[in-house]
């Protein structure tokens, strides 16, 4: 018998906890995420770098209504504003001329969040000549 009220109690706290759950969720904090894109050189803002956002797990990630991915370009400060996202983890790639490539992931966990990204100078390529050394080009 004691077998039952413990199998009777869990089934009537299951759909509070799932409630619970639910409201959690739709509480969750927003963010309003600012990248800020730099030279890793010289300190100077990139202007009309492509900024590519995509929010990859978090709370409210599930929920259709919210916008999750973005693409723009940084302004002559090297900023991007983007609209409110749901706090949680995200993905963001730089992409400028004259600039390595950039990629990673960052955790927005506050109201307000800027990400300063330096973008480094390309390397230099290597090709190999006819007596298989690798040398500059």
């Amino acid at each position: 018998m004691k077998k039952l009220t413990k199998l009777t109690a869990m089934r009537a706290l299951l759909p509070i906890l799932t409630a619970f759950a639910a409201l959690t969720l739709i509480a969750a904090d927003p963010t309003t995420l600012t990248v800020r894109v730099t030279s890793a050189v010289t300190g100077k803002p990139i202007d009309r770098a492509s900024v590519i956002v995509k929010f990859k797990s978090g709370v409210n990630v599930n929920l259709k209504k919210i916008q999750t991915q973005w693409e723009t370009k940084t302004n002559q400060d090297g900023i991007v504003k983007l609209p409110t996202m749901p706090q949680g983890q995200v993905q963001i790639q730089i992409i400028a001329t004259n600039y390595q490539t950039f990629g990673d992931l960052f955790v927005t966990d506050k109201p307000e969040q800027t990400i300063e990204i330096k973008l480094n100078q390309p390397q230099p390529q290597y090709s190999e000549d006819a007596k298989d050394k690798t040398v500059p080009k």
